[in-house]
């Protein structure tokens, strides 16, 4: 996967590319990535979300462990150190959320990891358990 994304990403001039994914910082080349968005959303927002959407039981579950444990932001530092830019995007639209990616790409806007804290959150508000259920 790496080796095929690094032949596209080459045979392209000059061209911004978005790759999109859980996955995407894992299989991008770091030598190929300027940036590494990773988009966060308060795990009771995203519970609300992911049901109206039809998610339930296992899928539901390990989606909100992953977003409460970080689970993408550790695998993005990880792979693409450096070049990682977390968004909280709880409560905003799509247009906030890319106004907030275009002002880092266009604008220069500082990135910034480690900005969420949404187990912290849990824990202080007593729901730890309610949410993460293995």
């Amino acid at each position: 996967m790496r080796q095929k994304l690094a032949e596209t990403i080459n045979a392209k001039d000059n061209a911004n590319i978005i790759i999109d994914g859980h996955y995407a910082s894992a299989v991008t080349p770091p030598n190929l990535t300027t940036h590494v968005f990773i988009l966060r959303r308060n795990p009771k927002e995203l519970k609300q979300f992911m049901q109206k959407c039809g998610f339930k039981g296992t899928k539901l579950w390990e989606n909100l462990s992953a977003e409460i444990l970080d689970t993408c932001l550790i695998e993005a530092i990880q792979t693409q150190q450096g070049k990682i830019c977390e968004l909280d995007a709880t409560g905003k639209t799509v247009e906030e959320t890319v106004s907030d990616i275009t002002d880092v790409l266009e604008k220069g806007k500082k990135c910034y990891s480690g900005i969420v804290d949404w187990l912290g959150m849990l824990e202080k508000e007593g729901f730890t358990d309610e949410y993460l259920k293995f």
